[in-house]
C-alpha cells in the first residue's frame, strides 16, 4: 500500500547544471509514453515526480535467488562522497550479471521501459538489518562534485531508477519520498520505478528519498540505475 502524508515545505536547493539535459528529456519522454500504455503499471498520484509501481514483478523463486546472490556479495555500502555519521549503514554489492535469474530480471526491465540494455548499470543488491538505513538522498549525480568527471565519462547522468523489494520486512524499512510525502512499505516482488529528472531533463529534487531504518527482521532490495547514454568505460 502506497501512503501519502504532508509534503516537505523546505525550499528546493539550487538547480544543478545538467550537461545531458536533451538526452534525459528524450529518454524520459520515451519511457513515460511506454509506461502509460501498459495496464499493469500504476502511477503514484503526485504531480512533481514521476513514480510508478508494478506488483508481482518478480516471483517468490526469483526473489529467493536474488537474496542468495546479495548475501554472497554484501559489504558495507559506499557513498559517492564522504559523509560522516550513520548516513548509509546498509550492506550492498553488485550481483552476478551472468546468473540466469539476474539476466531474466534485466531483460524484463528492458522490455518494460525500453531503454537500451547498454545504458544500464549492473544490478546492485542491498541488505538492511535492524537499525540500518539510508538517509534522504537523490539518485542523480551532483555535477558540482569532483566525482562527476568520472561519471560523465562512463555514461553520464542517471535517468531512471528501478528498485524491487525481495522480502517481507517484519517492521520498518519503508521507502519515503521525503519532499512529496509518499511512503511505500516493502512488498515482495514489487517494482518501483521513478524518473530522476523533470520532463525538461533537469534534475528533480522531489525524487529525494530515504530507506527508513528496519526495526525488526531484514530487508532485501535490488536496484538498477539507467544512464543518459551507454554505461561503462
Amino acid at each position: 500500500m502506497i501512503m501519502a502524508q504532508a509534503p516537505s515545505s523546505s525550499p528546493k536547493p539550487a538547480v544543478r547544471a545538467t550537461p545531458d539535459r536533451k538526452a534525459l528529456a528524450k529518454v524520459g519522454e520515451s519511457v513515460r509514453a511506454r509506461l502509460a500504455r501498459d495496464p499493469s503499471v500504476y502511477r503514484v498520484p503526485v504531480d512533481s515526480a514521476e513514480i510508478f509501481a508494478i506488483g508481482d514483478f518478480l516471483d517468490a523463486r526469483e526473489c529467493a535467488r536474488l537474496i542468495e546472490l546479495i548475501d554472497d556479495v554484501a559489504r558495507p555500502s559506499d557513498l559517492t562522497r564522504d559523509i560522516e555519521g550513520d548516513y548509509r549503514t546498509s550492506y550492498s554489492g553488485d550481483v552476478d550479471r551472468d546468473d540466469p535469474v539476474v539476466r531474466t530480471v534485466e531483460r524484463r526491465l528492458y522490455d518494460l521501459i525500453g531503454i537500451d540494455a547498454s545504458w544500464g548499470e549492473t544490478i546492485q543488491g542491498q541488505r538492511y538489518h535492524p537499525g540500518q538505513q539510508f538517509k534522504e538522498h537523490c539518485d542523480w549525480f551532483d555535477t558540482d562534485q569532483a566525482y562527476w568527471a568520472k561519471e560523465s565519462a562512463t555514461g553520464g547522468q542517471r535517468s531512471w531508477t528501478g528498485m524491487v523489494y525481495l522480502n517481507t520486512v517484519e517492521e520498518g524499512g519503508v521507502t519515503e519520498f521525503t519532499r512529496i510525502g509518499v511512503t511505500i512499505p516493502p512488498q515482495p516482488g514489487a517494482l518501483l520505478l521513478w524518473n530522476n529528472n523533470l520532463p525538461d531533463g533537469t534534475v528533480n529534487w522531489d525524487t529525494m528519498h530515504a530507506a527508513l531504518p528496519v526495526v525488526r527482521g531484514a530487508k532485501y532490495v535490488i536496484t538498477k540505475w539507467f544512464r543518459s547514454r551507454r554505461w561503462g568505460m
